[in-house]
């Protein structure tokens, strides 16, 4: 069961494994882009790939589901940031266990965004946890878990890609703990548990008042999607890539000819947007069409 691209690396190590997935579960698909097409999810196009059976349920709730998977009878159910709560009723189906594979070193940033928040928070290190699930959020008890740091620099899709190939490694030798009734799981600690609610739109929008090591941090996370924006003169502006530089000058204005923008705490400077509606480019691309004003207010 998963949904996004985070998900795609840890379906293939089980497929390539030789286990035998029996089904592929994921969100049904949603409109999207100007069109407003249905486009599937990454795990479903995948998944079609390796020729696997899918199937995208509005709700497990139902009677259906439960005897669909019940039917399956299989021996372990391997949850990748699928993005639906399990119901109790189906994880009450005798003998079967379900795990999850979380992007964060629980109990901090149990919840839907563990990745961008850890980012936004500028912590030093995340990692993977495998886990098995509880009725409450997260919660269960874990069997596995590997660090991995977090650099200054480092987006939301660079770090999604390094932990998605973690949990391709982890969830193998998790499977193979379980196969050979070795597998210990360990409570968590309830006292270190962080929630990493999912983003907001109102969190994408920047705030020059904030520091801009902060700022920096929220592009990061927002990298590539949401992303992080702001408005010159009216046009909306999508942030892709910027850096702090230690000037100073009135918040939310420009300070320089390369677009380096006030904060309470230094600046930062844009090297790479994206205007609406256009492709992405780098700040000196746009600069050669576009003009900008020492002291132009941004908001």
């Amino acid at each position: 069961m998963g949904t996004p691209q985070f998900a795609v690396p840890i379906l293939k190590a089980i497929n390539d494994s030789g286990h035998k997935i029996l089904e592929v579960y994921t969100q049904p698909a949603t409109k999207s882009g100007r069109g407003q097409k249905f486009s599937q999810s990454e795990i479903f196009n995948f998944a079609e790939k390796l020729n696997l059976k899918v199937r995208s349920p509005n709700s497990l709730e139902t009677s259906e589901e439960i005897n669909h998977i019940k039917k399956l009878n299989p021996d372990l159910v391997v949850v990748v940031a699928y993005g639906k709560i399990l119901p109790i009723k189906l994880l009450d189906i005798n003998k079967l266990s379900f795990i999850n594979v979380h992007a964060s070193l629980l109990p901090r940033w149990r919840g839907a965004a563990p990745i961008q928040r850890a980012i936004m928070n500028m912590d030093s290190e995340t990692g993977i946890s495998i886990m098995k699930i509880i009725p409450q959020l997260d919660a269960g008890p874990i069997m596995m878990q590997e660090k991995i740091n977090i650099s200054q620099e480092m987006s939301y899709i660079e770090l999604s890609k390094k932990m998605s190939e973690i949990g391709a490694k982890l969830i193998l030798n998790s499977i193979k703990l379980i196969e050979d009734n070795k597998a210990v799981f360990v409570e968590q600690k309830e006292s270190g548990v962080t929630y990493a609610k999912k983003i907001e739109k109102n969190e994408t929008k920047i705030n020059w008042a904030e520091s801009a090591k902060k700022i920096i941090a929220k592009i990061n996370a927002f990298n590539p999607n949401p992303g992080c924006w702001f408005k010159l003169e009216d046009e909306r502006i999508k942030i892709i890539k910027a850096r702090e530089i230690n000037k100073t000058g009135e918040v939310g204005t420009i300070i320089d000819n390369e677009m380096t923008i006030a904060c309470s705490k230094n600046a930062v400077q844009i090297l790479e947007l994206k205007k609406e509606g256009k492709k992405q480019m780098l700040v000196e691309e746009y600069l050669r069409g576009n003009k900008i004003k020492i002291g132009q207010k941004v908001n």
